[in-house]
């Protein structure tokens, strides 16, 4: 690890100083992704330079151990550098965990009720606000993409998207079953019922990630209509699109949300692009299951993955067995204690498997 680590330093160390090159600074997508990396192995090195300074301090210590004079201030620093130098050297191996190629990507996110009639629709608009609201907090931007309002005032489904550095790397553990246990307002005898929505996130695809080829879909044009059926606007702005229609393969996005018929076409474009992305995800991961030890974030649909227990103020998520009862907060955006839970067990997990000699 260590020669690795120096090699890294050796690199950061060139790249510091070439950002101040004039012909790399004159060409913005190369400055672009040498800052990116300078910032990468910014940490790295911080971190493998304060492990070195106190490998050094020990090393002294450990000659002066024996002395009759300094041999109790030296054991004394022992004891207090020794958990530090294995702390460091923890999170050194964290750093080096190869990153998710994914991370840093723009996500668009897809919520569906299930089970539930309208309780299930409210449960997913509260979801979908949730999300949001914990977007802005991390100073992400969000855009509803479509939505199916209910007349229960909730959402049969919904998508949007949520534009900001590693966005994907926040969320990406959210894709699955998500249960909710509560008493809903109609219920008259104080009954609890279940009900379920379906989360989908999906890291935003380019083109270099996709080929989507014009042969691949067809796209129709039609009015666009709100909830009872009414007409939203007269003019034929709502999009569909059908990805290799009548195959085992067909997709079909629609985006009826905007009042134009080309930011429609170019957003169902999109979202075409992170589903058969996704897809493609999905097909790595099964290949690599039967090697995993934990199971965290596959997105699989029937996946449950949590459960909202409302007269119990309690959230659990089954995949790490974490349960915290700050569902209030939560529910308000809060959702970064559930995502370093899950994160740190996915590293945990990784690294086991490092330690055995298999595949992170």
């Amino acid at each position: 690890m260590i020669d690795k680590l120096e090699r890294l330093k050796t690199e950061y160390e060139t790249l510091e100083k070439s950002l101040g090159d004039p012909e790399l600074i004159s060409d913005q997508s190369r400055y672009r992704t040498a800052m990116k990396r300078y910032a990468e192995l910014g940490n790295i090195v911080k971190v493998f330079n304060e492990y070195k300074e106190v490998s050094g301090r020990l090393e002294g210590a450990e000659e002066l151990r024996l002395d009759p004079d300094l041999g109790s201030m030296a054991q004394e620093e022992i004891d207090e550098l020794t958990p530090r130098k294995e702390q460091l050297a923890g999170d050194l191996e964290k750093l080096l965990l190869p990153k998710d190629p994914y991370d840093e990507k723009n996500v668009i996110v897809e919520i569906r009720a299930a089970a539930g009639g309208d309780e299930a629709s409210l449960f997913a608009y509260e979801v979908c606000n949730m999300y949001m609201r914990y977007a802005t907090q991390l100073g992400f931007k969000t855009e509803i993409l479509e939505s199916t309002p209910t007349e229960a005032g909730g959402y049969s489904k919904v998508s949007f998207e949520i534009n900001g550095d590693g966005a994907y790397s926040k969320f990406k553990y959210e894709s699955g079953v998500h249960r909710v246990q509560r008493v809903p307002e109609t219920e008259t005898q104080g009954r609890i019922h279940t009900s379920t929505v379906t989360v989908a996130v999906l890291p935003e695809a380019e083109d270099v990630d996709v080929q989507l080829s014009p042969s691949d879909y067809r796209i129709d044009v039609f009015r666009s209509s709100g909830p009872g059926g009414q007409s939203v606007n007269t003019t034929d702005s709502a999009v569909r699109v059908i990805y290799k229609p009548g195959t085992p393969d067909e997709i079909i996005v629609s985006q009826q949300d905007g009042k134009s018929q080309i930011k429609n076409r170019e957003k169902a474009l999109m979202i075409l692009r992170a589903r058969l992305l996704e897809r493609e995800m999905a097909k790595a991961q099964a290949e690599a299951r039967e090697a995993r030890l934990v199971q965290i974030g596959t997105g699989e649909r029937s996946e449950k993955i949590r459960t909202y227990n409302f007269p119990q103020s309690r959230i659990t998520d089954h995949r790490i067995g974490y349960t915290t009862h700050a569902l209030t907060d939560v529910m308000a955006g809060y959702v970064g204690e559930l995502t370093q839970a899950l994160s740190e067990a996915e590293q945990t997990r990784r690294l086991e498997e490092m330690s055995k000699g298999g595949q992170a």
